[in-house]
């Protein structure tokens, strides 16, 4: 049995468990002065969630095996920490998480990922997201969100609806 709902405070090392395994995937693909060990530490997710991100999880068989964040900012919804446990990629997760996302928000729906994770880039593309034209993509990632400079050297954003 399926079930998608709030993630609690007390699930946070879970959540980490997820976003450290998946973002495996980063490893050797991203810019190597942008990979860290572990790639998101305990601080980093509660600075978020202070932060007003709201993580969303995926449950099967009342195990939570993907996550994905809302943080609403200024006039749009972030995407924010979109991640499946690897055993259960491709299998639904991961659009089952933003199809529910997209339902809750009536704004404008942006996500930053890194420029070499062609893969993510896919998968926003696949359900709806377009890539913002490079002009855009620096304002956006300043405005939108707290990334230091190297990130945004390194990333894309993707919107939906797109950007007139």
């Amino acid at each position: 049995m399926t079930k998608i709902r709030i993630c609690r405070a007390r699930e946070h090392p879970i959540i980490l468990e997820i976003v450290n395994a998946a973002a495996n995937a980063y490893r050797g693909v991203i810019p190597d002065d942008c990979w860290h060990e572990p790639y998101m530490p305990l601080s980093e997710l509660e600075a978020e969630v202070e932060a007003g991100v709201t993580f969303w999880g995926y449950e099967i068989d009342d195990v939570l095996v993907g996550v994905m964040g809302i943080q609403p900012v200024r006039d749009v919804d972030l995407i924010r920490h979109a991640y499946v446990c690897p055993p259960y990629q491709h299998r639904g997760v991961g659009a089952g998480l933003l199809e529910h996302l997209r339902i809750l928000s009536s704004r404008r729906m942006l996500v930053g990922t890194w420029a070499a994770a062609t893969w993510a880039i896919r998968f926003y593309q696949r359900h709806g997201f377009e890539l913002v034209p490079d002009e855009q993509k620096t304002p956006l990632l300043e405005t939108y969100w707290t990334v230091p400079k190297r990130q945004i050297e390194a990333s894309v954003v993707l919107a939906n609806p797109p950007l007139e």
